[in-house]
């Protein structure tokens, strides 16, 4: 169908997945590729761990140079979306211009959640420019605030301090990932980041903020503690990119609401990636997931339905976080988990936490146990379940049940 012009907003994991996967599936329409930055499109997961570590360019995390999307008939667009005419399926740019449609992909990801009470400058890690900015920053800096104790606050803590600095990190909760991993995992990560010399300030906030020089602040916590800081890096969190799709009276909530074929309300329209609010099985509910892996098994399923091979989106979750020399990968969601089983070593630095609710097993974290989370994937990805009392027995092999 060479007539049929698929449209894509957005050129993160998701958007530049789901244009190679239907050259891969044998689309033969057109594809545009709607990116809002000047670069080509970019991995965004190295940008706070060994893009900050090292001094090269774009090159060193673009996905691919600009002649792959030439090659592949691949209409790579520097401009943003300002509006959707649903009626007319076409798409305005601010430019001026407009792309008509046969199906559009909305695949916008998410904004950095700002801080408040913060009238200083902050730093942020989710686009290159922002990263860019801030590695020129560091490099007159001697001492960092993070504020947020997710992923990417921390993977940014342990780089910075690889780097010499002093890094205090503000949470607001009482533990580090809370959102994400359980106590066990958070207790390992805050005993490791305080042995490299990172700072911990729990269960507070920045309550306000003076400027120090530059970029400099002298921070006020809530809890009464007062911090002098060269640079404030902010994580905590993000905000999905809902208002195109609001505007063209899509339905949206927490995200865009899709359903099972990452459909919205309009059955012309997709949304994939951090900002699509999909029907979970592994979450119990609608859920919208922030995970490489998501954007990326999102795209392939629009893909397949776009190239004649429709199926439900239902993929297993996993992530991953480098943070200093650890290595954390998880497999499943653990909500709602009531019990827990620890295997390997915690002392020497190699342990999995396998997560339950009762006797079913919801999520393995494996902490550089790569094996373990491998063999989890596959016995979760299969509907497959460990028994607790099997996970609790050192003698029992997961390999063996994987396979």
């Amino acid at each position: 169908m060479p007539s049929h012009t698929t449209v894509i907003i957005g050129a993160g994991h998701a958007g530049f997945q789901l244009a190679i996967s239907l050259r891969q599936n044998g689309y033969a329409g057109a594809i545009r590729l709607v990116n809002d930055e000047p670069h080509p499109p970019y991995q965004r997961p190295p940008l706070s761990k060994t893009y900050l570590k090292g001094d090269g360019g774009i090159a060193t995390v673009t996905f691919r140079p600009e002649k792959f999307f030439a090659d592949q008939a691949i209409e790579l667009i520097a401009d943003r979306a300002i509006a959707i005419n649903r009626a007319a399926r076409s798409v305005r740019l601010v430019s001026g211009h407009a792309l008509n449609y046969d199906h559009l992909v909305l695949a916008m990801g998410a904004a950095n959640r700002p801080l408040p009470n913060v009238d200083v400058p902050v730093a942020a890690i989710r686009s290159f420019a922002e990263t860019e900015e801030l590695r020129l920053r560091l490099a007159d800096a001697r001492h960092v605030t993070v504020v947020g104790a997710g992923f990417i606050g921390l993977e940014f803590a342990a780089t910075a301090r690889a780097k010499g600095l002093a890094v205090d990190v503000v949470e607001l909760g009482p533990r580090l990932m809370a959102r994400a991993v359980s106590p066990e995992i958070s207790r390992y990560f805050q005993s490791r980041h305080e042995a490299a010399g990172v700072r911990f300030h729990f269960d507070t906030h920045i309550a306000g903020a003076v400027r120090a020089g530059e970029h400099g602040a002298r921070l006020a916590l809530a809890n009464g503690e007062t911090i002098a800081t060269d640079c404030i890096v902010a994580g905590i969190g993000v905000i999905p990119h809902t208002r195109l799709a609001q505007e063209a009276a899509l339905e949206t909530q927490s995200g865009i609401v899709v359903d099972e074929q990452l459909l919205t309300s309009d059955p012309d329209i997709s949304a994939i990636g951090d900002g699509a609010l999909f029907p979970c099985r592994h979450a119990g509910g609608p859920a919208r997931l922030e995970s490489v892996q998501n954007a990326t098994d999102q795209a392939r399923c629009v893909a397949a339905r776009l190239t004649g091979k429709a199926h439900i989106y239902d993929a297993l979750p996993w992530f991953w976080s480098d943070q200093g020399s650890d290595k954390l990968q998880i497999v499943g969601l653990f909500n709602g988990f009531d019990r827990t089983v620890i295997r390997g070593s915690v002392a020497d630095n190699a342990f999995s936490v396998f997560c339950y609710k009762g006797d079913r097993l919801l999520a393995i974290e494996s902490v550089n146990r790569a094996g373990d989370h491998v063999a989890g994937r596959k016995i979760l990805g299969a509907g497959g379940n460990v028994r607790f009392d099997d996970a609790a027995d050192p003698d029992f092999d997961l390999r063996k049940a994987a396979a």
